[in-house]
């Protein structure tokens, strides 16, 4: 996936903030159709089944959304908000037990992702949608854990990233949708990253 950064991304609570209720109340409607939808047939479904799910015309969802492209967009960024709650719930973990908070914090993403295919679609094919303040959150667990001596002084957040999403990519491509199954292997992801008394991490 494409990382243009962006430091702040807006929400969708804070884009309808101000709206009329009624068209709130659609924008909600159009929301839950399109995970149905989506989850149901994948990304490749149209705007006019979404909008038939959500009982409203194809130019209400139009309105929002001007391609289906800004509305998976708008999905993403459910999954980052929750993606933030949880990395900072970790971050806070972090200042007792890094390397558990992480543990913690990759177990319950993996966890997800194994019954959430929708997520895996949507945060794989939206092209130009990063996030630099989970970026940050990463690096402030790890550099916890780095200085508490539980994680390898050269631990880094693209570590986390090429081994987390590796085993991710394999077991999807296997059909393994049991949570324990991913969860085992993000500790053993993790176990990479730990640090070992006296070895040389260079």
């Amino acid at each position: 996936m494409t990382t243009a950064k962006s430091d702040a991304p807006v929400t969708d609570a804070e884009n309808w903030a101000g709206r009329r209720a009624d068209a709130r109340q659609n924008h909600e409607r159009v929301l839950a159709a399109a995970i149905d939808v989506f989850t149901e047939h994948g990304i490749g479904a149209t705007i006019p089944q979404v909008a038939a799910r959500a009982g409203v015309g194809k130019a209400t969802v139009y309105r929002s959304y001007p391609t289906k492209a800004d509305l998976v967009r708008a999905l993403a960024r459910m999954h980052f908000e929750w993606f933030h709650e949880l990395t900072a719930a970790a971050v806070a973990d972090a200042r007792v037990d890094a390397y558990h908070a992480l543990e913690g914090l990759l177990e319950r993403i993996t966890a997800r992702l194994a019954q959430d295919r929708l997520m895996i679609e949507v945060l794989s094919g939206v092209e130009g949608l990063g996030d630099e303040r989970l970026e940050r959150q990463l690096e402030q667990i790890l550099a916890l854990g780095r200085a508490q001596g539980s994680l390898r002084a050269d631990a880094s957040g693209m570590d986390v990233q090429v081994l987390v999403s590796g085993a991710a990519r394999v077991l999807i491509d296997l059909g393994i949708r049991d949570p324990d199954i991913w969860r085992r292997y993000a500790r053993l992801a993790l176990a990479a990253l730990r640090a070992q008394p006296g070895a040389d991490e260079g």
